[in-house]
């Protein structure tokens, strides 16, 4: 079987549910509260290998209340956690999160553990990441590891997919073009690349624009718009199946989770894409992040139906 390695972050979403933001100085009495596992890569990992993927996770966790069960979380799913270590006298990251009653949400990431995921933590996995056919990283941890991880890739001729989140302006290019994919959002795309991206035709130039700095495949997540895809030789829109969404949180991830799934299957971009799509609009009509992803029955009795 095909293995991903994560090589990246967790956190524990507080998620609070209300019908509107509060203005400033203002205080709401919202509807209702959840607490649930969550961070960028974990979440991920877990859709991933939800899906059936073999999945390595590299990861921090606090020595704090909420470290252990993040570990038992990826380990009762599946996922080989050997190297989701603690951080001593460091508290576990996590992420408060408001969603509105449209299902739109406002995150706040507080990296804790993450900000520890070092170089050297990479390198003393490398028997276990040369395993691999794809590693997938974000940027909820510290620049330096990211960096890190894409010379690796490099280096061991294993393809890298960054996840541009939560976007920062002035990435080392150099750095970058050395990716085989980029999947941003669209606000992501615009802080990378200083580019418009108000219509669909801003977002493909700001994509090409990646694609001319060295970047081998670009993938734009667009929410309810699909996703785009764009390399040297093609340019593809791939549209979302329409639902009716109750809580946008996690999508993104749900969509790299299962697009890596598929794509180390059969390495076509196109179907791999298409699945992506599918599957982060699915896991818009529940709430929550990892407790939204569907395993992979859910998801095919999901396709039949449409």
């Amino acid at each position: 079987m095909k293995k991903i390695a994560v090589i990246g972050s967790n956190m524990v979403d507080l998620v609070t549910y209300t019908d509107r933001m509060p203005i400033q100085g203002e205080t709401l009495e919202a509807g209702n509260f959840d607490l649930g596992f969550g961070g960028k890569g974990a979440n991920q990992a877990i859709a991933a290998a939800k899906l059936g993927a073999e999945v390595l996770m590299l990861s921090k966790v606090g020595d704090d209340m909420f470290g252990p069960n993040t570990k038992e979380n990826f380990i009762n799913n599946g996922i080989d956690a050997r190297y989701v270590e603690t951080a001593p006298g460091i508290s576990s990251g996590v992420a408060p999160i408001f969603v509105d009653s449209s299902g739109q949400n406002g995150i706040l990431i507080i990296k804790g553990a993450n900000n520890h995921l070092s170089c050297a933590d990479v390198d003393r996995a490398i028997d276990d990441i040369r395993a691999c056919d794809l590693i997938v990283t974000q940027l909820e941890i510290s620049l330096e590891t990211v960096y890190h991880v894409i010379e690796l890739g490099v280096r061991e001729n294993i393809p890298v997919l960054l996840n541009p989140a939560p976007a920062v302006a002035g990435l080392d290019m150099d750095k970058i073009r050395l990716l085989d994919m980029l999947v941003p959002n669209e606000t992501e795309l615009a802080i990378l690349t200083g580019l418009p991206v108000d219509t669909e035709e801003q977002i493909a130039a700001a994509a090409k624009y990646l694609v001319g700095q060295g970047v081998k495949k670009v993938i734009v997540t667009m929410g309810s718009k699909g996703a785009l895809l764009v390399t040297a030789g093609e340019m593809t829109l791939i549209p979302c199946p329409e639902v009716d969404a109750k809580d946008t949180s996690g999508a993104g991830d749900a969509f790299i989770g299962c697009f890596a799934k598929h794509y180390v299957e059969n390495g076509e971009l196109i179907p791999a894409v298409q699945q992506a799509v599918t599957y982060a609009s699915l896991s818009t009509t529940k709430p929550g992040t990892q407790k939204s992803y569907a395993d992979i029955d859910q998801f095919d009795a999901y396709k039949k139906s449409l």
